[in-house]
């Protein structure tokens, strides 16, 4: 199955995936396959298919919040999808690539039985890669992605920054960003580079296609800076400088650019002109880290930028985040406020809700405190340290919802022999 739908993936369009998945399915015992994406909103489930392929309404768009498979999909668990027929048991599986939560996949299978579940999450992680191969190149799924049409803005964001999730044994990083479809001047990035994380937060001022492309020219720099060797300050600075050179002093952007050494636990951050991190420790309490701030970038002030420390304990979780977050507010009502987010944070985390799944419903509830209509861009960026090691991966694994790893003595050759 998983050779055969490889093979296939090389010369095919996104649009031929469900019906290759079918095909190579059925050397395992599977068949109905149907193959569904998250939206940007992370909101609903939208079945990819061919062009000329017709569905049920019902079938084509399912929404996460409140059903069985957006259950499967928040939890990250392979999920029954309704009682055994003549084609078998059906389940709802999830298809993640590495850490990012993409969809899910839909089939029966003519097995029951653990073999057939490493099977079908087998298969859900091939269609992840090969989504995920192909996406760059496919207005297919990029339609299907959207709900609604994306301002100029969005379209260069969404394009420019990383996955919304990564992980590691030695951390786990989630991200989440609104109004999807109307972003104006937020973007995020992460970066490893050897032991050492990388963790950019930028907010240009704004709320127009102008703070786009400010945003997008600071990120560009941003990253050219650090991939030639430059330091948290020299970043801000190569930033500052291409601000200037473009647009005098009339467009500024704000941020928090950090290093975290995965090594000794280290964070290292430099402020320009933006809301300090946020330290949660131990599920408990929360440490509002202070450091001297230097002046937006663009602004031509002259303030010394600092380089401010500090030491991290494992399962820290390093959480920075733009103004949309916390200055949210009903009409005539109390800002959504720091207090709030981070009480947010600590009490889903304990429900052992993985950690995308906590953002999601983070910034969900920070447009539901706005009645649905954000007056600025809510993005927050966290990264948990874990350790040093990169041997044990079941710690992030469980941050992230995946399913554990059983180790090369349970994938003998015994384990995986033909059924009779």
């Amino acid at each position: 199955m998983l050779a055969g739908l490889l093979d296939a993936s090389h010369l095919m369009p996104l649009d031929a995936l469900p019906d290759q998945a079918e095909e190579h399915a059925r050397a395992a015992g599977f068949s109905g396959i149907s193959i569904y994406v998250a939206d940007l909103m992370l909101a609903g489930l939208h079945l990819l298919t061919a062009p000329e392929a017709t569905a049920a309404e019902e079938e084509r768009h399912l929404r996460i919040e409140g059903t069985v498979p957006g259950r499967a999909y928040q939890h990250g668990d392979l999920t029954s999808a309704g009682p055994a027929d003549e084609h078998g048991v059906a389940w709802w599986v999830p298809v993640v690539d590495g850490t990012e939560r993409l969809g899910l996949l839909r089939l029966h299978s003519a097995h029951d039985d653990a073999r057939a579940r490493e099977d079908a999450d087998r298969l859900a992680a091939l269609l992840a890669l090969i989504i995920v191969a192909k996406r760059g190149s496919s207005d297919t799924l990029a339609r299907l992605m959207r709900t609604g049409p994306l301002n100029i803005a969005a379209e260069m964001q969404w394009n420019l920054m990383p996955p919304r999730a990564y992980a590691d044994a030695r951390i786990v990083i989630a991200a989440s960003m609104e109004p999807a479809y109307e972003i104006s001047g937020d973007v995020f990035e992460y970066a490893l580079d050897g032991p050492l994380v990388h963790l950019t937060i930028l907010d240009a001022m704004g709320h127009d296609t102008a703070a786009g492309l400010s945003s997008a020219l600071a990120f560009g720099v941003c990253r050219n800076a650090r991939r030639q060797g430059a330091d948290l300050i020299g970043r801000g600075e190569a930033m500052e400088a291409a601000l200037i050179d473009q647009y005098g002093t009339s467009r500024y952007v704000t941020g928090i650019l950090a290093t975290l050494d995965t090594r000794t636990g280290l964070l290292s951050w430099v402020n320009r002109g933006h809301h300090p991190p946020i330290i949660i420790r131990d599920n408990r309490w929360t440490s509002h880290l202070q450091c001297q701030p230097a002046h937006p970038m663009g602004t031509d002030l002259g303030l010394k930028s600092t380089v401010c420390r500090e030491q991290l304990q494992r399962g820290d979780r390093v959480t920075l985040f733009t103004d949309g977050i916390t200055e949210a507010r009903r009409p005539g009502g109390p800002e959504f406020g720091r207090d709030r987010f981070t009480d947010f944070l600590i009490r889903h985390h304990a429900d052992g809700l993985p950690l995308p799944e906590t953002l999601r419903r983070l910034v969900h509830a920070v447009l539901d405190y706005h009645h649905g209509q954000l007056q600025d861009d809510a993005t927050v960026l966290m990264c948990e340290w874990l350790g040093s090691s990169l041997a044990d991966t079941g710690p992030a694994e469980d941050l992230l919802g995946l399913p554990a790893s059983e180790g090369p003595a349970a994938r003998t050759t015994a384990s995986r022999s033909p059924r009779p």
